[in-house]
């Protein structure tokens, strides 16, 4: 069976990501039913979640957001045993993307092959290389103003080979629990090992700030990776977007 605290760590880790990063911007917004942070001149998070399963009557405030937001993403946790996602494929909604929410206890060091070297974000200059270069491994834009206004909250770091910048992470620590996001590697440096040994760099960091298990949320393209150094499936996420009109 599935340990609920993790599962419950896990979200909490990935929405209070959210909710950090989006209020120097004044752009967390909190209702009764949801929550959602959409940033400007950024395609993250911009995301509408849920604390709770979603139910019809929640559908009418959610979509009127969604649209007036365009760009908004509604992960759907797939932990309720309900099936009531179904209602999101009824009223307008398709999957953009599916993760696999995992988990690690820390209890060992990674041994490194010192291929790569990484340098924490804390300037301008550092921020505007890690913004251009995030797109070309993830495909969608983290704004260099994000990384200025929270790299006291949240640890991004940049990740060089042979002095050339070739990807990036982030790690984001609540209490004993750590979040490790943005793992990424632009595509002409893939297939190398490189995203293994940024994630066991990842891992003796949290380890270093006494992090006790490590969470993350994986594409389908990361979760081998994830699962040979040891990390074990906690639910699946799938992540909605509104069909055009």
């Amino acid at each position: 069976m599935k340990d609920p605290n993790l599962i419950e760590d896990n979200i909490n880790n990935l929405t209070s990501l959210w909710q950090t990063v989006g209020t120097p911007f004044l752009s967390y917004h909190k209702n009764d039913h949801f929550e959602y942070c959409k940033i400007e001149n950024s395609q993250w998070p911009n995301k509408l979640w849920l604390r709770r399963d979603i139910i019809k009557k929640d559908l009418p405030d959610i979509i009127k957001t969604m649209r007036n937001n365009p760009g908004l993403v509604l992960p759907y946790w797939n932990i309720f045993g309900t099936k009531s996602y179904e209602i999101l494929d009824a009223y307008g909604f398709e999957i953009k993307s599916e993760q696999v929410a995992m988990a690690l206890k820390l209890d060992q060091e990674f041994t490194l092959q010192h291929n790569l070297s990484f340098k924490k974000i804390d300037t301008q200059q550092d921020a505007k290389i890690w913004s251009d270069l995030y797109p070309n491994a993830f495909g969608y834009v983290i704004s260099k103003e994000i990384l200025i206004h929270n790299h006291k909250n949240v640890h991004f770091y940049l990740v060089f080979h042979e002095n050339q910048p070739i990807g990036t992470f982030m790690l984001f620590q609540i209490k004993t629990n750590i979040g490790i996001h943005g793992v990424g590697v632009i595509p002409e440096m893939r297939r190398k090992g490189f995203a293994e040994e940024i994630m066991k760099f990842a891992l003796n960091l949290s380890i270093d700030l006494k992090a006790e298990y490590a969470l993350l949320q994986a594409s389908a393209m990361g979760a081998a990776i994830y699962t040979r150094l040891g990390f074990e499936d906690l639910f699946i996420i799938k992540n909605y977007t509104l069909k055009a009109e």
